[in-house]
């Protein structure tokens, strides 16, 4: 029992606990393979806010996850309870915005009986702040974390679609003023929004024991992340240091996530939040609890485990830890990298346990899509009207059981439809083609030597679309009332993000057609563009959403996000 044992040992050698003879090593189920030890957990109370971000959510709301669908009062304390028994010593709550629970006080009340637990964390957007901190501070909450992207006033609540930046700025007033040092705000920094405010937060350091901390802008599901938008800390540290050049490093733990400074003479410090330009995995301490249940060992990471799902079905604490070490011990030596991130299928921020929703340039900021796909749910759903409290972001399981297009021997069938009734139906796909830098430019300025491509693909998915029967065996034939396929172009990374979107009155839905017309649209801009490179990437084909059939799905990949905090 003096050394660490993998998790895949358990079954044969068990590992002794704190308090049966005494403090032994670090558990091996919360050590990875790289050695690190996770000694801070990350639990979303709520997917809940009461912002409206433009850049989080549409005007008329956003559907909930059923409330059972959630973790109870009892099974957040329940894991955190487990985790700290093996080694947990800080935790975070987050959201959403974690103090619009109603049971806000009791979990952190209840959290401080823990034995083991020494810091209990909050990060919130401040609305509420003020008002709770009394109470929050009593109940035994030892750090707080605000969200505050603008400090100008009519900046903050275009961007939320609320007021309340006083009411923020009065609740980094009261922490202060309970004694909280330093009370830390985060600040997502994106070109085009804010970042022409880097010295003025800077400045509010000078007389007020803060840290402000600039977040560098990171990719999620899918806030349309590139190099353009992102502002680093190389760049942000230099615009810095030309109004202060006397900036000084401070010294930081093995485990801070943040680079830590400071102007001389000024009460409080500023810090960088560098997980896109210089990572700092390799001393990773976290792990995360998403608010429905699902335990992420990688903020980057899209693999997650639901512990609610075991909870629920009666696991003990020993095969719960089973399943949590297995975890850890598939967590990788670091992130995937600035591009493949962004590329990568992942929640939006808001469901990962963070707060801060990344803001996005202004031209794009009105575009929304606000629902994500798991495979674990297929819970009834509500809409919310954006006068609500309530913000979420919805699973769902479009899959039955059984496959439909197989008979009981396994053999191809074509489902009967006659018994339905004609409905109206419609579907939209996607596809991205990743061009070279010059056939990109030629395809863009419409010089390509074959013509205007998108003109042509445009033709194309339609005329595809008309064809689906024919070229998939199992389809029906649909009378198709409309097909449209429009163009993105993204000059980061150099790509055509095609979108097909089909509508009929039938008794059968149409994804199939809307997945053929975007397939096609992007199959004739490889054809149109060959001549110049054959270094083209066709990727990322996939429904977004289909209403109007027994059930509907959305998957909305863009740009509902959120930001973090450290």
């Amino acid at each position: 029992a003096s050394g660490h044992v993998r998790p895949c040992q358990m079954l044969t050698s068990r590992i002794l606990r704190p308090g049966e003879h005494g403090i032994l090593p670090f558990s091996a189920f919360l050590t990875d393979k790289f050695g690190r030890r996770h000694n801070y957990l990350r639990i979303s109370l709520t997917e809940k806010c009461n912002l409206r971000c433009q850049y989080c959510m549409p005007e008329d709301g956003v559907k909930l996850t059923p409330r059972g669908q959630l973790l109870s009062t009892s099974e957040v304390l329940k894991l955190a309870r487990l985790f700290v028994h093996e080694g947990v010593e800080k935790i975070r709550l987050t959201g959403g915005e974690p103090l619009i629970r109603p049971d806000v006080l009791d979990i952190i009340s209840k959290l401080r009986t823990v034995e083991g637990l020494k810091t209990i964390a909050v990060t919130t957007n401040g609305i509420n702040l003020a008002r709770l901190l009394p109470k929050l501070k009593e109940a035994g909450v030892d750090l707080i974390n605000i969200s505050l992207d603008s400090l100008v006033p009519a900046k903050f609540e275009f961007i939320v679609r609320r007021k309340g930046f006083h009411k923020v700025m009065e609740g980094i007033d009261k922490a202060i003023e309970m004694g909280y040092n330093p009370v830390k705000v985060n600040c997502v920094i994106m070109r085009g929004l804010n970042e022409d405010e880097l010295l003025d937060f800077v400045s509010l350091t000078e007389t007020k024991p803060l840290e402000v901390r600039f977040i560098e802008y990171m990719p999620f599901d899918g806030n349309k992340w590139n190099f353009k938008k992102m502002v680093s800390y190389q760049e942000m540290l230099d615009c810095i240091r030309q109004q202060w050049p006397n900036l000084e490093k401070l010294q930081c733990g093995h485990t801070e996530t943040a680079k830590t400074f400071k102007v001389p003479g000024f009460k409080g410090r500023v810090g960088f939040i560098t997980s896109m330009s210089d990572h700092f995995c390799g001393s990773c301490n976290r792990l995360r609890i998403t608010a429905d249940g699902n335990l992420k060992v990688c903020l980057f990471g899209n693999s997650e485990v639901s512990l609610r799902d075991l909870l629920r079905s009666g696991a003990s604490d020993e095969e719960l830890l089973q399943i949590i070490g297995a975890a850890v011990g598939r967590k990788k030596k670091q992130h995937a990298g600035m591009v493949n991130i962004s590329q990568m299928k992942n929640r939006p921020m808001i469901l990962i346990g963070g707060h801060v929703c990344y803001p996005l340039p202004m031209n794009t900021i009105t575009r929304y899509h606000n629902l994500r796909f798991n495979h674990s749910q297929n819970p009834r759903t509500e809409l919310v009207s954006s006068q609500t409290t309530d913000i979420n972001v919805h699973q769902y399981n479009t899959t039955d059981d059984k496959l439909t297009h197989t008979d009981d021997q396994g053999r191809a069938k074509m489902v009967n439809v006659g018994g339905k009734n004609p409905t109206q139906r419609k579907a939209t796909a996607s596809a991205t083609v990743i061009l070279g830098p010059v056939a990109f430019k030629l395809l863009r300025d419409n010089q390509l030597a074959k013509g205007d491509a998108l003109a042509v693909a445009q033709l194309a998915g339609i005329m595809a679309s008309k064809q689906t029967s024919a070229l998939i065996p199992l389809c029906h034939t649909l009378p198709l009332d409309g097909t449209t396929v429009t163009f993105d172009l993204d000059d980061v990374p150099n790509a055509a993000v095609i979108t097909a979107m089909c509508h009929t009155t039938a008794k059968t839905g149409v994804e199939m057609e809307a997945l053929t017309a975007a397939s096609v649209a992007a199959l004739t801009v490889y054809d149109m563009c060959k001549a110049v490179s054959h270094d083209i990437i066709i990727t990322d084909v996939k429904l977004l959403s289909k209403t109007g059939g027994k059930r509907d799905f959305h998957r909305y990949p863009r740009p509902s996000t959120s930001g973090q905090d450290g």
